[in-house]
């Protein structure tokens, strides 16, 4: 496949989990970022970019968690789930467990103002952060952009 070639990019059979994956990581890791930023200068509006930011990243976990899904059946034809595919869907639906979880924690966290983000959640943010990218990782490597070690 010609990386370079549009029609070939946009047509392939797992293209649209590819491009689309990107916008869940993005908005989840650039919340984190906001959330640390907005402790550490106290600022409510980096704090409101956070939380936008986190919702967003939810709310794009289906499409890409739908889309990947669909390369499985349609470019695998639906193989038995082994190695780190199978880790890759794993840790991809812990990923969006964990997106979810947060942002259900960040909305009742977020409804008195004079709250703080808890060490608790920053803590479990962080966490969700390692495993957004372990599911990232794993997603590079069997898209073939990355190699296996070894």
């Amino acid at each position: 496949m010609n990386h370079l070639d549009l029609k070939n990019v946009l047509l392939a059979k797992h293209a649209q989990h590819v491009v689309l994956i990107h916008f869940p990581i993005a908005l989840f890791i650039t919340s984190f970022i906001f959330d640390l930023l907005a402790r550490w200068r106290r600022d409510r509006i980096l704090a409101t970019a956070a939380y936008y930011n986190l919702l967003a990243a939810a709310i794009a976990t289906f499409p890409a968690v739908t889309t990947g899904l669909i390369a499985w059946r349609w470019l695998l034809e639906g193989e038995k789930l082994k190695g780190d595919l199978r880790l890759h869907l794993l840790f991809g639906c812990l990923s969006t467990g964990m997106i979810w979880l947060l942002c259900w924690w960040r909305t009742r966290l977020g409804r008195s103002p004079e709250r703080r983000l808890t060490p608790a959640y920053l803590a479990a943010a962080l966490t969700a952060v390692l495993v957004v990218a372990l599911t990232g990782h794993l997603g590079g490597i069997l898209s073939g952009v990355e190699t296996a070690p070894g």
